[in-house]
């Protein structure tokens, strides 16, 4: 994987646990998928979390000088998703996330792993 990718995979997924979004998954799909290189897939508690977590996504990419391509689903926002061209992220509600198992649909995906500082901000 190129740095620069694994610094904006590390970036976004740092971001959604910085707004408290769980269950993180990055996926490696360019050996199953000519739509996108990596697909990150977290969720949110409920449609305002889920919200909140694609604004803080793009906030901080927007200070890194990553563009957005196109966000979908931000209006009703139980699933959004974030579209960066080569890393799309999709953000669930917890029962969309499970009824759309896009987990299984990419199951030949690599799992990539992303440094996610936990330490708590004081």
């Amino acid at each position: 994987m190129k740095q620069p990718d694994q610094a904006i995979l590390n970036t976004i997924a740092q971001a959604i646990f910085d707004k408290k979004g769980f269950n993180i998954l990055v996926l490696d799909v360019r050996k199953v998928s000519s739509m996108a290189d990596y697909f990150i897939i977290a969720e949110g508690n409920v449609d305002k979390h889920v919200r909140a977590i694609s604004k803080g996504i793009i906030d901080v990419t927007d200070a890194i000088k990553v563009p957005v391509w196109n966000v979908e689903g931000d209006k009703s926002a139980d699933w959004v998703v974030v579209d960066y061209g080569d890393i799309v992220v999709h953000l669930f509600i917890p029962e969309l996330r499970e009824r759309y198992a896009l987990e299984e649909l990419w199951k030949g995906a690599e799992i990539v792993d992303v440094a996610i500082d936990i330490k708590p901000t004081v």
